[in-house]
């Protein structure tokens, strides 16, 4: 596969906090605050899972920017209270609310936003139409990409089809049997969350079907001249092999991990004050005896 290819495809895991990953992903005595650091540096992509539940300020996303190399992304999903609601055209405060929350914070590293709906939200042609208009397209100079994670069959028909398109959506594809799927991944980019992982394979996967999920991943990236970008996460399932799992799909895809954090380096030690030879610091004690007792010489 041509680096060209590599590069447009990202492969990661949902959040870095999981106790699980300290016995079998993180080095045994690192710190939590340099989890990300390290991951970051294991999996090429991260989906931010916090953002659903919490809003976050700014500073948390420059953090989060700042302490991860170049190249990487952070997908996240959006919060739930813009998704989880009756009328989804009525969600234009929730979302605004979300994206001045500064997610734009992430500059290039921002990836797409992963609007979640629950399994009980069916599909509805009109009120749907209508969420999509609210999602803005640019947040000042940044872009914002756009893919839906619809739960309900009644979304894998044309008519949704015909409206991710026309507002320029992606849409969730997952191998999982509980939630359903269109065969592919639909959009501009391809989005994939993986959850089959089997707790019985050190990889998640097979060898075989990692060698699959890598030939269709580079399916899904095109060609050079028609590119698209691919992103792959290992969700949910056995998520204490989701990181194994997303190294060796890295691996198969030919993905050349960055160099390891440095360590900021430690200040110099200042020198220390050579002790005095044994004999002058007799010396030095008989003269302040005699300075003491007044024997001292008056000499200049």
């Amino acid at each position: 596969m041509s680096k060209a290819s590599t590069t447009r495809i990202k492969v990661g895991i949902g959040g870095w906090t999981y106790e699980p990953w300290r016995d079998n992903f993180y080095p045994k005595g690192l710190a939590h605050a340099k989890e990300l650091n390290y991951a970051s540096r294991h999996v090429s992509a991260i989906e931010i899972n916090g953002t659903y539940y919490s809003t976050f300020k700014p500073d948390n996303f420059r953090k989060w920017r700042d302490d991860t190399p170049e190249g990487f992304v952070f997908s996240m999903k959006a919060s739930r209270f813009a998704t989880n609601r009756k009328l989804l055209a009525t969600a234009g405060e929730s979302i605004r609310r979300f994206i001045d929350s500064g997610v734009t914070e992430l500059g290039p590293k921002l990836g797409p936003i992963v609007w979640q709906f629950m399994p009980t939200k069916q599909f509805d042609a009109e009120d749907f139409e209508a969420f999509l208009e609210l999602l803005p397209k640019k947040e000042g100079s940044t872009p914002l990409r756009h893919v839906m994670d619809v739960r309900h069959e009644s979304f894998i028909v044309p008519a949704y089809k015909a409206l991710a398109k026309k507002h320029k959506v992606s849409t969730v594809f997952t191998d999982a049997d509980k939630f359903p799927s269109f065969e592919e991944p639909e959009g501009e980019f391809a989005y994939a969350r993986l959850m089959m992982a089997d707790a019985k394979q050190k990889t998640g996967y097979a060898a075989k079907a990692l060698d699959d999920w890598a030939e269709r991943a580079q399916g899904w990236a095109g060609t050079t001249a028609k590119p698209r970008e691919v992103f792959v996460y290992f969700i949910n399932g056995a998520k204490e092999r989701a990181p194994a799992a997303a190294a060796e799909l890295l691996k198969r895809l030919g993905w050349e991990a960055p160099a390891p954090a440095e360590e900021p380096a430690a200040a110099p030690k200042a020198p220390k004050t050579p002790k005095p030879p044994a004999a002058a610091k007799k010396a030095a004690g008989t003269a302040a005896k005699k300075a003491k007792t007044g024997t001292a010489s008056k000499k200049a």
